[in-house]
């Protein structure tokens, strides 16, 4: 499938890691003129290494997600850089407090991972909702989880954070209809990240042997060039739920 995807302008948050980094190599890879914004500058510059071996440049600028006027500065150079913007990706995430109970989670924990994950996906909406306004077929899609539809153990924080991804997205699908921007979200299950690893306790030899499905960041970027492509253009308001299917399975003992 031709996914049409040269010459496309594109920002990513996140993309000093993962799923951000592993959807810029491959927006890059279809020939697409790619920006990426993270607070870690380290990571982006790897990222960007990355890039430079397989013959792309990427475009880069430091802003944290919740820091509204640094975002805004920081997608405006990407669009003046790139000419423009026809897709954002927004991957920036962190997982907050994970193996723990309600209880056992301070409420500053609470606060940071809510701001991270829920107020810095709506400003960086807000911020790239008018640099897309501009552009032909745009495009904003969001990294979910899984744990947006079945609830993980010891994670509350996170899912309801997921959780508000997924709606905060069909919202969106609705009120920027009218400016023809199409909002979806990558609901993936445990992708092999450097965040999952720690979060899991898993060393250097990744995921092998794992009695359960494990995606790679590269399966998820897929997912979200398909959303950010004209080839999904009737898909609007979806949440790519990318979970092997378990979450279809019944628990029913028999």
């Amino acid at each position: 499938m031709d996914l049409t995807l040269t010459d496309r302008r594109v920002i990513i948050t996140g993309g000093s890691s993962g799923i951000g980094r592993a959807s810029a190599l491959a927006f890059a890879a279809e020939g697409a003129h790619v920006g990426i914004v993270s607070r870690d500058v380290f990571g982006m510059t790897r990222t960007c290494e990355l890039a430079a071996e397989q013959g792309f440049a990427l475009a880069t600028a430091t802003a944290d997600v919740t820091d509204a006027q640094a975002l805004k500065s920081a997608f405006a150079s990407l669009a003046q850089q790139l000419g423009g913007v026809d897709s954002v990706v927004h991957c920036a995430a962190v997982s907050g407090p994970v193996g723990r109970s309600l209880a056992d989670v301070s409420v500053d924990e609470i606060r940071q991972t809510i701001d991270i994950n829920v107020v810095g996906a709506f400003l960086v909406a807000r911020t790239a909702q008018p640099l897309l306004a501009r552009a032909t077929l745009p495009t904003f899609v969001m990294i979910g989880s899984d744990s947006a539809f079945v609830a993980s153990p010891d994670m509350a924080v996170y899912n309801a954070s997921k959780a508000a991804i997924v709606h905060m997205a069909r919202s969106l699908a609705v009120e920027w209809e009218p400016a023809g921007i199409r909002v979806n979200t990558v609901s993936p299950s445990i992708v092999d990240t450097p965040m999952s690893r720690a979060d899991l306790g898993i060393g250097d030899e990744g995921f092998a042997g794992a009695d359960f499905p494990v995606l790679t960041a590269d399966d998820v970027a897929r997912g979200v060039l398909y959303l950010s492509s004209n080839a999904s253009r009737g898909v609007n308001g979806h949440s790519l739920l990318m979970d092997f299917g378990y979450s279809a399975r019944s628990s029913f003992p028999a």
